[in-house]
């Protein structure tokens, strides 16, 4: 089809009827829809498998858009483990908001207004937190690029992620000895005994990283560590026929080997930005080659460009 602009920055009212998004920008999406379309890089799935053996945490080191988040999914979903926790991280992250949120003001409140004392109300265990619950089967939890963390945030997860506990001060020092909290994002409800929580099988934990720091040594040392590698172009070809079902025709074959160029020499590009580009060139050009290669211009520009 030509090329037919829905904005045209005329200032003139029109209706119009919007077009139907990628699959991977269509909502509500699922762990189970991204699963689907993931394809693993070489080498992934033995590292997935060593640290599920081995019950330790999956540190995932790879450019953005690689596709490291949707690894939490894949497992989850061929596990069958539910849907994955997520903890985002930022540089004012904590290690305590990952175990747990204490409201003391909402509790202070209710205590001047006469409400009963019910401490359980205002606490909510983080995703961390929750994973870390007991239970038959564990949780799947993400704690997506670490490296934006405070220098110590890495430092501070070691005891969790040898022992597997952590307590909950604000409990461990109340009259009832069992306490109900929620548990992360409206995820039911959890008992804990004496403030402490204790997994009896230790969670899949998936950790990413841009690659932007280095981490401290006893940190690395309780993970399974893997380098997301630059795809290929069949794995280029395969990661543009599992997203969109098409064929690698003329026009996705220069697309892909513009793509693999730009890695080649060093740009900063990532896949879902290929994507993009071979969505809106077979979906919605038809044989206007300039109009394709200003597209391809804008949709592939390095990460780095200011």
């Amino acid at each position: 089809m030509a090329w037919a602009p829905y904005y045209r920055g005329d200032g003139q009212a029109r209706d119009v009827k919007l077009p139907e998004p990628p699959p991977w920008r269509q909502f509500p999406r699922t762990e189970q829809e991204s699963a689907k379309t993931f394809q693993p890089p070489p080498g992934l799935v033995d590292a997935v498998n060593a640290a599920l053996c081995l019950h330790r945490p999956l540190l995932l080191t790879g450019a953005p858009g690689s596709g490291k988040s949707t690894v939490v999914d894949s497992i989850a979903t061929e596990l069958r483990l539910g849907v994955p926790l997520r903890w985002h991280i930022t540089s004012r992250s904590t290690l305590t908001e990952a175990l747990y949120r204490y409201d003391a003001l909402g509790r202070l409140d209710a205590t001047q207004h006469g409400e009963a004392d019910d401490i359980g109300r205002f606490v909510e265990l983080g995703p961390l937190g929750t994973a870390l619950l007991p239970g038959d089967r564990p949780r799947a939890v993400l704690i997506d690029e670490i490296d934006k963390s405070d220098i110590d945030l890495p430092s501070d997860l070691l005891n969790v992620l040898e022992l597997g506990e952590f307590t909950i001060p604000e409990l461990s020092r109340h009259k009832d000895s069992r306490v109900t909290v929620r548990r992360s994002g409206g995820d039911g409800t959890a008992e804990i005994v004496n403030g402490k929580v204790q997994c009896t099988t230790f969670p899949v934990i998936v950790m990413t990283s841009n690659g932007e720091r280095d981490f401290p040594a006893p940190f690395l040392r309780r993970c399974i560590r893997f380098d997301v590698p630059n795809p290929d172009a069949d794995a280029l070809t395969a990661i543009v026929r599992a997203h969109l079902g098409v064929e690698a025709e003329a026009r996705t074959k220069d697309l892909v080997t513009r793509f693999l160029q730009d890695l080649e020499s060093k740009k900063n590009v990532a896949t879902d930005q290929l994507l993009n580009a071979v969505f809106l060139v077979n979906g919605h050009l038809d044989g206007d080659s300039e109009q394709r290669a200003k597209l391809a211009n804008l949709l592939l520009r390095a990460l780095s460009d200011g």
